[in-house]
């Protein structure tokens, strides 16, 4: 099977995740909003699900692997949803001017988490739509936990390696710095998998894309004009409307993934000649 080593490569997704999470949201978990409880457990349930549905095909554990295929389907509109959450919240905060922080690079974090959505979502429907063939449905799955490892491992960044930081950006602009260098690193590590096996790299390529797209449009977000009147104005729609559309939008990215990757149907057989 391809992609020996993918669980192991999600295992350390996941301790990144936890590891960079440790300080702002698991020692503060009793007061944070609920949208980072939402994101937080469909987050973690994703790689989980990735993690074990790796593990159970190369342990040849091919129904198991299959029920966790169809879990999916129920789970990937939620983590859409967290997602829009986080965007929600991060809407309110700057129509509010809660911080000066969060006045600067609010717009900043909207955009990167609107691409984030769309990145997952094209992911995951050319993984079911390639489901057939083995090495590019597996590379979709898993190149999944590279569009939101710049979010952990810019905290842990900022936590433990400083010296990381080789941008050197002042004031609130050095978080961009972080996720910018985190994602740089993601494209990286993915065009070196596309150079392992371009015939089978599309996968890497899509995620070498969304990231770097991630990456130049957060760090120039502050200096874009109009983007905080649009974020401003998207904070006036109401989230409940925002969250239905983040429902229905990974959904659809299922339902359509799964029927344009169904088998062509077979020419019926020509009768014999009397």
């Amino acid at each position: 099977m391809p992609y020996k080593y993918g669980h192991y490569f999600v295992g350390f997704v996941l301790l990144v995740t936890v590891t960079g999470f440790w300080a702002s949201y698991f020692t503060m978990i009793g007061n944070v909003p609920l949208a980072f409880h939402v994101h937080a457990v469909t987050a973690t349930s994703w790689l989980l699900l990735l993690f074990v549905q790796s593990l159970a095909i190369h342990r040849r554990m091919n129904t198991f692997h299959k029920t966790l295929g169809k879990a999916s389907f129920a789970l990937f509109p939620l983590l859409i949803v967290g997602f829009v959450m986080i965007i929600n919240v991060s809407a309110a905060r700057f129509a509010t001017l809660e911080s000066p922080f969060i006045a600067v690079l609010g717009p900043a974090f909207g955009i990167g988490m609107a691409i984030a959505i769309t990145a997952y979502l094209t992911l995951f429907y050319l993984a079911l739509r390639n489901r057939r063939n083995i090495k590019l449905h597996a590379g979709y799955m898993l190149a999944t936990p590279m569009i939101l490892f710049e979010s952990p491992f810019s905290r842990l960044m900022d936590q433990a390696f400083p010296w990381m930081n080789v941008i050197g950006s002042e004031g609130p602009r050095q978080v961009l710095d972080t996720i910018a260098i985190s994602d740089a690193m993601v494209a990286t590590f993915a065009m070196a998998l596309y150079f392992l096996d371009r015939k089978n790299g599309a996968p890497w390529l899509v995620a070498t894309f969304f990231v770097l797209l991630q990456a130049v449009v957060m760090w120039f977000a502050p200096d874009m004009a109009g983007l905080d009147g649009l974020f401003a104005a998207y904070s006036q729609i109401p989230p409940s409307l925002t969250v239905l559309l983040g429902l229905i939008a990974g959904g659809l990215a299922g339902y359509l993934g799964w029927t344009r990757g169904l088998s062509p149907a077979r020419a019926p057989a020509k009768a014999s000649p009397a």
